[in-house]
């Protein structure tokens, strides 16, 4: 039997993860490492700035949570007294205006979410967890085909400063496939970082960097009092395999958890697609974005499940600032990592070497618009890390990919649980997905004949994409079983993965 299984959306952060495992250390400690590399690789998915969700799967004990997302600062300013920008960005087939500046940079959690969860799960040092990311920052990285694209998406956020230009776009383009990252600021923070611990980003030199940017809401209080949350996952059975999912103030959890409780055993295309529609239906009729909490005691009530029998899932037609790593370790401790920095600010932290996230200006977070947020609370996300559970196996997953979330997770999971492919099978699948308003099922027609005709039957409207799609999300997923390590990595989103 082998030793363990990684996979994320980045062959470093995969290799990264990989060599702390065969280093002796924990799941938790390869996704801590990989997430510090992937801050370095994947500069528009993840940055110590930002936040995430990280779901462990303990060997002999109870699946947790720990909640490390985006908090609202204590006090709001004024929309006149702000810096918040409009910018719009080409996706191709659509545009959409975004918004950055130091109004729109929440309250941080990543850092102390990752020194949280050592402190819990961890067994190798920190400094030796950082290291790679550190060496690979003052190095240098080439910039891969699917980053360039990224980048691509968000050139007008990522050239609207001289010091993000700095580093992206140093010759006044931004940096393409195969070109070289170098990031020596960032690789000097991490280093004290991994010395002194959470409070070198929550009162020393990083929280007072943050604090010079003017036109911000954040004070010295939201950064110090910032704390990492522990959660009890949402559970449920689905023919005899245990689904644990992100609870809330979570909305993704709550929406894959309604789709796979109301949808009858091995529904057909059709069945799909009209859960996919119903949901995003009811999301927005159950006023989930603004009450994640009660919503969720309705959308689970057993009187909706029972009469919906349906699911949800919505989208806007964006690549968000999302990326994903899974990992279960040679003693069968999983670990499911999502972390964000929605767009980002636009905005590097002086003598960081960082961009901080614009969670306060992301239109899925803050719905009613700029400025609308609710002071000193935990933002909601779509962000759903996943675990499965049967009879001695064990199945690590999540996703990138905003709103695309709940369907590519949902897709998957019925995959794996009523089909019972192959993991590998069950990520690249061809997909589906339901936008919100005005609601337009979009699909992958990569499957056969009668998976279209279905389709179309029940959507006659529908979109059809002729290729697999980063729009679809990215579900990076690693299963133990008493034969081995299975790991499958989503081709729409650059997955790498290694098993031993």
């Amino acid at each position: 039997m082998g030793n363990f299984a990684v996979a994320s959306g980045h062959h470093l952060t995969t290799q990264t993860a990989a060599e702390v495992l065969r280093a002796g250390g924990t799941a938790v400690d390869a996704a801590i490492a990989g997430a510090l590399m992937a801050c370095i690789t994947e500069p528009v998915l993840a940055s110590p700035l930002a936040g995430g969700f990280l779901m462990v799967s303990p060997p002999n004990g109870k699946v947790q949570i720990l909640d490390a997302f985006i908090q609202t600062p204590k006090r709001k300013r004024s929309l006149a007294d702000t810096d918040i920008r409009e910018i719009e960005v080409d996706f191709g087939q659509s545009k959409q205006t975004f918004h950055c500046g130091a109004g729109t940079i929440g309250t941080p959690g990543l850092v102390p979410g990752l020194f949280e969860a050592h402190s819990q799960f961890g067994r190798i040092p920190m400094q030796e967890l950082a290291a790679p990311a550190i060496d690979a920052a003052r190095t240098g990285t080439r910039v891969t085909a699917f980053q360039a694209e990224v980048l691509g998406y968000v050139e007008a956020i990522f050239q609207s400063t001289q010091s993000a230009r700095s580093l992206y776009a140093p010759d006044g383009k931004m940096l393409g496939d195969g070109d070289i990252l170098t990031n020596p600021d960032m690789a000097d923070v991490l280093e004290v970082m991994a010395q002194e611990g959470p409070r070198f980003f929550q009162e020393g030199e990083v929280a007072q960097a943050l604090l010079s940017l003017e036109g911000g809401h954040l004070t010295a209080v939201d950064l110090k009092t910032y704390r990492p949350i522990g959660r009890k996952p949402l559970q449920f059975i689905r023919r005899g395999v245990e689904v644990d999912l992100n609870p809330a103030p979570s909305l993704g959890g709550v929406q894959i958890a309604l789709a796979l409780q109301a949808l009858p055993p091995n529904p057909d295309e059709r069945m799909l697609a009209r859960c996919l529609y119903e949901v995003a239906r009811i999301r927005k009729e159950t006023d989930l974005d603004h009450h994640p909490a009660s919503g969720e005691k309705i959308l689970l009530d057993p009187a909706m499940v029972t009469s919906l029998r349906k699911t949800l899932m919505a989208h806007q037609a964006a690549t968000r600032g999302t990326t994903h790593i899974s990992v279960i370790d040679h003693n069968g401790m999983g670990a499911a990592f999502t972390l964000s920095n929605g767009e980002g600010s636009g905005l590097i932290v002086p003598g960081t070497g960082i961009m901080a996230n614009n969670m306060l200006g992301e239109d899925d977070l803050v719905p009613d618009g700029v400025n609308s947020w609710h002071e000193d609370t935990r933002l909601a996300s779509m962000m759903c890390p996943m675990a499965l559970r049967e009879n001695g196996i064990l199945t690590m997953m999540g996703s990138g990919g905003s709103n695309r979330i709940r369907s590519a997770l949902a897709q998957v999971a019925l995959k794996l649980i009523d089909e019972g492919s192959a993991l590998e099978d069950a990520v690249h699948a061809p997909r589906m997905h339901v936008d919100d308003t005005p609601h337009i099922l979009d699909f992958e027609d990569t499957g056969t004949e009668d998976r279209r005709e279905a389709i179309l039957a029940e959507f006659p409207t529908a979109n059809s994409w002729p290729q697999q799609g980063m729009f679809f999300g990215g579900v990076h997923a690693v299963r133990r079983t008493a034969k081995g390590f299975e790991a499958a990595g989503d081709s729409r989103r650059s997955g790498a993965v290694l098993t031993k």
